[in-house]
């Protein structure tokens, strides 16, 4: 018995002497940091209370948290990152990290390292399947079928061709690009909108949201969410796409403005919308579910078995990286 108390007091010590990664998500985000990764630091989960009520009550830890792992869903403010004096990380699962004060972080000396890459493929075919299930009724349709409402009939959808369809995308970074390049394979004409002009771009480019809508029949979000591109997609650009127009939205929900959205779409003045992003997730807005001109999606651009594995990787590896002194793998600042 004095062995196996030795024992666990051994373990305990060792714990202690790891780096402290402090765990901010939903209940089972945790689990994001695996074997043999997790192994190597000394794990805070806060889950189970609110983090400043944790922050508050777990003083002795918190002070010496050198990293936090969060989720996108879980901001990282000015106030977080004061009440944790010696963060030197923060690893985002998130391929945003408009969550993360990027100026406190700077202005602190913390690091920060995003999720790069890892989910623009699979965000893109999100993209390109909403598209298709908005033009060709897919879920309209299903729902058709299980009301036995048959074919031919007023109740029954009628699709559109997608072959053909002028779209535009606006934020032609990763995950823009590879909807571009899925839609091309099936005869759709790119045109985008970005920041800038991309000089090895051949897609015809826009300076303005409002003409990119003028000049097509879709409009497929890509782009971060930041002050400027808040509510970009308004009234003034859905009534400049027009009554057949149809918006995806892949990126983030307050790109769009939902009110306006709604009534758009209720009246007729677009003619559908595919949505994995809302203005207030986890809450969407109820409206939407009766309309069978809109396809939802959970925000579930990264929900697949690869990514989920190739994420547990990527945050394991910046923070192995970090505290080996080696560069991040994904660095953001």
């Amino acid at each position: 018995m004095a062995d196996q108390n030795n024992l666990n007091s051994n373990e305990q010590q060792h714990d202690l002497n790891l780096p402290k990664v402090l765990i901010h998500g939903p209940q089972g985000f945790s689990s994001v940091l695996q074997p043999p990764f997790s192994q190597n630091f000394h794990i805070l989960n806060h889950s189970s209370l609110p983090l400043h009520q944790f922050l508050a009550t777990h003083t002795h830890h918190c002070s010496s948290v050198a990293a936090l792992l969060c989720d996108g869903g879980y901001p990282v403010t000015a106030d977080v990152l004061r009440l944790l004096p010696s963060l030197r990380l923060v690893v985002t699962a998130s391929a945003g990290t408009e969550h993360v004060d990027l100026d406190e972080s700077r202005r602190r000396g913390v690091r920060v390292a995003g999720a790069g890459n890892m989910f623009s493929e699979d965000v893109a075919d999100l993209a390109v399947a909403l598209l298709i299930d908005v033009v060709m009724k897919i879920s309209a349709a299903d729902r058709c079928l299980r009301k036995r409402v048959p074919l031919g009939s007023t109740g029954f959808p009628l699709a559109s061709k997608l072959a053909g369809k002028k779209v535009g995308i606006v934020g032609l970074g990763k995950i823009g690009l590879e909807v571009a390049q899925r839609l091309e394979a099936l005869d759709c004409i790119i045109s985008y909108n970005s920041r800038t002009q991309k000089p090895l771009v051949w897609y015809p480019f826009y300076s303005s949201v409002v003409e990119l809508a003028s000049n097509n029949q879709v409009i497929i979000l890509c782009c971060a969410l930041n002050e400027q591109t808040r509510h970009v997609i308004n009234r003034e650009v859905m009534l400049a796409l027009g009554k057949g127009g149809v918006i995806v939205n892949v990126a983030r929900g307050a790109l769009i403005d939902e009110k306006e959205l709604l009534r758009c779409l209720v009246e007729g003045e677009i003619g559908g919308a595919g949505l994995d992003v809302f203005q207030n997730e986890p809450l969407v807005c109820q409206q939407f579910f009766g309309l069978d001109n809109v396809v939802l999606s959970p925000h579930a651009g990264f929900s697949t078995s690869e990514s989920y594995l190739g994420i547990c990787q990527l945050v394991g590896r910046n923070l192995e990286a970090f505290f080996s002194n080696n560069t991040l793998i994904t660095p953001v600042i």
